[in-house]
């Protein structure tokens, strides 16, 4: 079979790509504003201007569509983060980009967080992950073990179990921003400085 003329490496075309990045930030927009539960495909077709069968057509099935706009933004936020990190070549100033990156990414994405928190999370209090262990994607916590491992090994960080503590930092985030998406007024820059600081307080050698 031929390939599609103007087709990219992902075998769609440019309008197809664009229609369904369209549809993805329908999405978005819906569950952050109304929750992910009230979101159906006909609620989305609405919000992008086209027929419930258009959706259809390049997602297949709600399941697919909730499976990419959920890997749109964790990708996204995942891209922010490591760009961060990866530009600082000293273990210290690398955890502390990755604290900072991942404040800054989710204060700046106030949807995205809602779309991550509806998705992932359960509907008694969004305090309880509806599969355990989703929290693994996108290299969530292994990605900050390692950062933690490498500053082990060139002396800077003390003797300590990385996971424990990868899983420990990722918690205390997690906890600011879900305050903060309650109450909006609290100050998440000052919050920042704070969980740098506590994990600093945490990994550092006190030689």
């Amino acid at each position: 079979m031929a390939p599609r003329r103007n087709a990219g490496p992902d075998g769609l075309t440019f309008t197809e790509r664009a229609r369904r990045e369209q549809i993805v930030e329908c999405a978005i927009d819906l569950i952050s504003t109304r929750g992910y539960p009230a979101t159906s495909l006909a609620a989305i077709a609405e919000e992008a201007g086209i027929s419930k069968a258009s959706v259809l057509y390049h997602f297949t099935s709600k399941d697919n569509l909730d499976r990419a706009t959920l890997a749109h933004v964790m990708e996204r936020f995942s891209a922010h983060v490591r760009e961060r990190v990866e530009r600082e070549s000293d273990p210290v100033a690398a955890v502390v980009a990755y604290v900072r990156a991942m404040i800054s990414y989710q204060q700046a994405n106030r949807r995205h967080v809602r779309v991550i928190t509806e998705m992932l999370l359960d509907d008694e209090g969004g305090t309880r992950l509806k599969t355990p262990g989703s929290h693994d994607t996108n290299d969530r916590w292994q990605g900050l073990a390692r950062l933690l491992a490498a500053g082990q090994e060139a002396g800077r960080f003390r003797a300590f179990d990385t996971r424990t503590t990868a899983l420990a930092v990722g918690g205390s985030i997690d906890n600011v921003i879900s305050y903060w998406l309650v109450h909006p007024e609290f100050d998440l820059d000052a919050a920042a400085d704070e969980l740098v600081t506590f994990t600093l307080n945490a990994i550092e050698r006190r030689d």
